[in-house]
């Protein structure tokens, strides 16, 4: 009697210590003797000491953060670049099987792959095209990495550092170009207002009395500001007009 209760309570201890919780968020990969048998779904799993062994994989979305890295672009430039990439196990039995530690191998590779893509092109294309080269290190790393069940969705470059010699000539390049536009807008105006110019003096030049209710309401606007010396000049027309109602007058 003693000996089956010590086998039951001795059972029960084995049992207790066999079981494996898996997790929703994880599957496992279950072997038997050092052999591969299969997966293991979530929920609570028997695996029996010494003879079964079971290694749990995460396979939700993981991102990697990829250090900095100093690279050359095709035109010899050397530029510092660091980026993320966001993957998830879509195969356990193959990232266990495949790879002895998946996450260090894909934070190497996108690594290399990352330097190896910004050398194919130029700092101009680096600089405007990020999401092209982001795809195309996406693409390499995904093929490369797909033999271990792994899918890579994205790949972010997140900063890009110049030398500082480079930054200097690209803000001179800025200001030049800025200074351009200002050039071109200001000339711009300067051809609308001389056009708008033209127009109004053209119609000033068919109404004479145009003229005139202009200089009378220019010197309007000047009086009331008492500040302001107001010199009027006259017309040549209405000293004419003085000129011949004096004669007249005369006569």
């Amino acid at each position: 009697m003693p000996f089956l209760v010590f086998f039951i309570i001795f059972l029960l201890f084995i049992v207790l210590i066999s079981i494996r919780q898996v997790n929703q968020y994880e599957r496992g990969v279950r072997f038997l003797l050092g052999k591969y048998i299969g997966t293991v779904e979530p929920g609570w799993r028997l695996i029996w000491p010494i003879f079964q062994s079971m290694s749990k994989v995460d396979i939700r979305v993981k991102a990697v953060d990829v250090p900095d890295q100093d690279a050359i672009t095709r035109d010899n430039v050397t530029v510092n670049v660091n980026a993320v990439l966001y993957y998830k196990v879509v195969a356990v039995d193959r990232a266990i099987l495949e790879v002895e530690d998946f996450y260090y191998a894909v934070s190497q590779l996108a690594q290399t792959t990352m330097r190896d893509v910004v050398g194919e092109v130029d700092l101009d294309e680096l600089l405007t095209k990020r999401d092209q080269v982001s795809d195309r290190i996406q693409t390499i790393v995904d093929a490369a990495t797909d033999p271990w069940g792994i899918k890579v969705q994205s790949v972010d470059l997140k900063h890009i550092e110049l030398p500082k010699d480079m930054q200097r000539t690209i803000a001179k390049q800025a200001e030049a170009e800025r200074e351009k536009r200002a050039v071109i807008i200001k000339a711009e105006g300067e051809v609308i207002a001389a056009t708008n110019m033209g127009k109004a003096a053209d119609t000033l030049a068919a109404s004479p009395g145009a003229l005139h209710l202009r200089t009378l309401q220019s010197i309007n606007d000047l009086s009331s500001d008492q500040s302001n010396t107001v010199v009027v000049a006259m017309p040549l027309e209405i000293l004419r007009a003085f000129e011949g109602f004096s004669k007249n007058k005369k006569a």
